[in-house]
Order: structure tokens, then sequence, then C-alpha cells
């Protein structure tokens, strides 16, 4: 088996699908790509055996075939080569492989395609067309809130609920809450399920901007397409939690605030706090916000006074500096509201100043003033 393709429109396309190589797979195969040619259209697949990707490339071939290929060795190559047309020569009987550039020639041992997982089928019980831009706003938007923690599988994903009317992404870590919705995005039937955070990551560094997404639903799998890539992963089969009822829906307290002013601030205040806790306490009264933080640990501590519009009883609340700066630093808004209702209850990020078709709410549980160190 031969073909003939661009060094650099190879590695591209590869570097896309890469992500979903694991380091130390359960499976030795999967640390290969596999190569299928057939046409002229060389489809290359990754796979971990929860997610999969594929992509063609058109090449100069007469030839079918297949071989699974050593995929770091493979990217550690091409990265080092100037553009150019590479040789690809494939012993179909040992799968020994011949790369053979300008002024080069590499060997390196493939492995039998047939040991290589087949792709996953989905059914498509659901089809929704949607840009690129609308899903990546939706991603950026909920993935970096979603959980670490494998013992609660559900939270390891975005919820996504879509309907007649618009499309609700949630995502939720146990401290914090992220619900992003379009209304520009749509479904013929009512219908739910749990997007692994695997998945939206691999999307969210390979899709393009302002292309066509088709995405797929099935049972057990969802499928996204774009261009010549296509990302096939598994749902995760959990109840997701009761989001809206963790939502506070009387919060009389009201801080208005330019974002930037208020997430710069908390980037300097939480140096000076507790490293572990990452504490930090806010002071509000009428037009008035003290940021404050202190570490007994190491006798650290420091405070800021911002203007800002605040419509509310006078009020301390504690907040993890860490977790809220990133929720700040998602955002795109020019300025927010804080919504509040006690120090004891979950607070309300809001846009105040909202894009068009999407709306977004970001909770953020307190902590404890009484632990405050």
């Amino acid at each position: 088996m031969k073909f003939i393709v661009s060094s650099s429109v190879l590695l591209k396309n590869l570097q896309n699908i890469n992500g979903v190589v694991a380091t130390n797979p359960i499976v030795p195969i999967l640390e290969n790509f596999l190569f299928r040619l057939e046409d002229g259209t060389l489809t290359v697949t990754a796979s971990d055996l929860q997610t999969t990707m594929t992509t063609q490339i058109p090449v100069e071939s007469s030839e079918n075939g297949a071989i699974a290929i050593p995929a770091k060795l493979l990217l550690d190559t091409l990265r080092s080569l100037p553009e150019q047309p590479v040789t690809f020569n494939i012993d179909t009987d040992t799968f020994g492989t011949e790369i053979l550039t300008d002024n080069g020639r590499y060997k390196l041992s493939g492995e039998n395609p047939i040991d290589f997982p087949k792709l996953p089928t989905v059914n498509k019980n659901l089809a929704v067309e949607l840009t690129s831009d609308a899903l990546l706003g939706a991603i950026n938007n909920t993935v970096f809130a979603t959980s670490t923690d494998d013992l609660r599988p559900a939270m390891t994903g975005v919820y996504l609920q879509l309907s007649e009317d618009n499309a609700t992404f949630v995502a939720t870590d146990g401290h914090r809450l992220i619900r992003y919705r379009r209304t520009d995005l749509n479904s013929s039937a009512n219908t739910s399920m749990i997007v692994p955070r695997k998945a939206l990551q691999l999307l969210k560094s390979s899709l393009p901007e302002n292309v066509p997404v088709k995405a797929e639903f099935s049972q057990a799998n969802a499928s996204f397409s774009f261009g010549p890539t296509q990302l096939i992963c598994r749902l995760i089969d959990e109840r997701f939690p009761d989001y809206e009822n963790a939502i506070p829906t009387n919060n009389p307290n009201v801080m208005t605030i330019g974002r930037t002013d208020l997430l710069n601030s908390l980037k300097r205040i939480m140096i000076y706090a507790n490293r572990t806790t990452h504490q930090i306490r806010l002071s509000l009264k009428t037009n008035s916000l003290t940021i404050s933080a202190e570490d007994l640990d190491y006798s650290n501590e420091a405070n800021e006074k911002l203007l800002c519009d605040y419509d509310g009883d006078a009020m301390e609340i504690g907040f993890n500096a860490k977790l809220m700066s990133e929720m700040l630093s998602n955002l795109s808004a020019r300025m927010i509201s804080l919504e509040l209702s006690a120090p004891n209850r979950a607070g309300l990020l809001i846009p105040a100043d909202k894009e068009e078709n999407e709306d977004i709410l970001m909770l953020v549980m307190p902590v404890m003033l009484n632990t405050y160190a």
C-alpha cells in the first residue's frame, strides 16, 4: 500500500484528533492511529473506547488498505519536518511502514488493523444542526465547571436539555453551577443527555470558527460532524442532579459592577488568601464593595475597596476566590450583577449586558465566614 500526502496537511489533521489517544490505554492497540485508504481518501481514526474521532484527507494513491501506526512516533516525526510531500510505503503482510521525504527515510513498525476497535454507530434518534460558534459558546461557558470526581459520574459531563424553544447546557461540580441557554438552538423533540467532559474538550480544541455542525444523538452515543472530522462519544448513563431547585429565586440584594474590575481585584486579593481554602470576604454597602482576605498561617492579609452599584442590605459574604475568578474569566460581558439573598445562600452571577440568543446564569456557593482564615 502506497500513498503521497502533504506533511503539514497530515500533521494538522492528526493533531485535531490526537487528544483522543490515551497515554496508557487499556488496550495497547489504542496507542495507534488507524489508517484506512480507499479511493484516494485516507480516513484516520483515534479511539479510547469511550470517544472516537475520525478525519478524512485526500491523498495521491490508487490503492486500498489499512494499517495501525504508532501515534506518538508519527506525530513527532511530522512535527520535525518542513512542509513537503511525504510518501508512505506500507507492507500489508508485515505492517512495516516506510516514510520517504525529500532527504530522509524513516522506518517504523505498524500493527494489524483488525485489532483496532470498530467505529461506534449512532442510531440517529435525533439530529440537530447548529454553528460551531454556538457550540463553542456553550462549551466555553460550561465545561470548566464540570466535576473531576469519578465517584459522581453524572457531574463529570455537561447536561444538555433540548426542547422546541431552546437548548440548555448545565454543568456543576457541587460548589458552583452554570446554566447556559441558547434560544437559537432547538429540537423537534424534548430530550436530555449528559455529554462527557473529554468529548467536549476535544470539540473545543478542534472546532474551526463559523462552520456548520451536525449533532446526532441515540440512546447511548452522540456524534458531532464538521468538515472532514467526526467525533463519536458514549453518553453518561446517570441521573443529573435537580439543578433547578438549587437556583435561589428571591435575591433582593443586587450588586452591579464592571466584570474586569472585579476580576482583577479578586486576582490580587486571592494572592493573600489561605492557599488551601482560597477564601475571600465581600463586604457590601451602598455603592461600595470591600474585598479582603487573610492567611493566618503566614500573617498575610489584603483588602481593596471598589465602587459599585449596590441595592440591598449591608452584607458580608465569603466565597472561594479561585472558583469565582474562573467563572468571571469565562464571561464576556462588560458589566455583571451579583444577586444575593443571605450570607449562607448561593449567589448568582449574571451578565448585565447579555448577548443575543443566549442566557447565562452562574451560581456560586458561599463559604462560611466563621471558618474564614
